[in-house]
């Protein structure tokens, strides 16, 4: 049964606060995920409810979730995967990396963990408001991003940026508004979605007259699809 959670970031609706990112994000999953995924066994670090599942599932892949508790590979507290080398077509990490504390240790597995001709599939934030989960570290330009993804084995086949820069500040009023109102009672919770709707309306007008040039480096996430660089004897 698919969890609220997961359910939000496959299905958002047009009155949730990040409806226009989840949108954005769904999307790009979806179209590299359709490029390179054939019959293989895909493992997502730090899954936590799964939300792309389905995605991978459709697609003919093996999904297989690793986490600290609750998931088919379990992640022990020093960050090791209880998973054989080599043994994943295709590594996911959707929206994990900016809480991760030992980017090193992280990215050491999922290299580990990766096939030859495997695939990781990475996503995180570029521009975003502080969100712990439990902790939330860091955020990248685009540089710093592929550049630290380089100094730990892996060279981007491509990068796509998710929400530019006048949509995302929109977007974080609404999200700071949305829950001021969600106090008030009795209708602090419409009053809020209608403004949901209206603001989430407005970052997509503006996401779509924006620059391609603004938001290649001032995006709100990055989607980052790499190869696996191996370093010879």
């Amino acid at each position: 049964m698919i969890t609220e959670d997961a359910r939000r970031h496959l299905r958002p609706r047009i009155f949730d606060t990040d409806w226009l990112l989840l949108r954005a994000m769904r999307a790009s999953i979806e179209k590299v995920a359709a490029r390179i995924v054939r019959p293989a066994v895909a493992v997502d670090l730090g899954c936590g409810s799964e939300p792309y599942k389905p995605i991978f599932d459709a697609l003919g892949a093996t999904y297989r979730g690793a986490d600290f508790a609750n998931a088919d590979i379990a992640i022990d507290p020093s960050g090791h995967v209880n998973a054989p080398d080599a043994s994943a077509d295709i590594v996911l990490s959707f929206q994990v990396l900016e809480h991760v504390a030992d980017v090193g240790s992280y990215l050491g597995e999922a290299h580990r963990l990766l096939r030859a001709d495997g695939r990781p599939i990475l996503s995180t934030h570029g521009n975003w408001f502080y969100h712990p989960h439990p902790e939330d570290y860091r955020r990248w330009t685009r540089p710093g991003l592929l550049t630290e993804l380089a100094a730990h084995g892996f060279e981007s086949i491509e990068c796509a940026p998710l929400i530019g820069l006048p949509a995302w500040t929109t977007l974080l009023r609404l999200t700071c508004g949305y829950h001021a109102l969600a106090k008030l009672p009795i209708l602090g919770r419409v009053i809020g979605r209608t403004l949901a709707i209206a603001l989430n309306f407005r970052a997509l007008l503006e996401d779509a007259i924006t620059p391609d040039w603004v938001t290649r480096d001032n995006a709100c996430v990055y989607l980052v699809l790499c190869r696996p660089i191996r370093l010879s004897p």
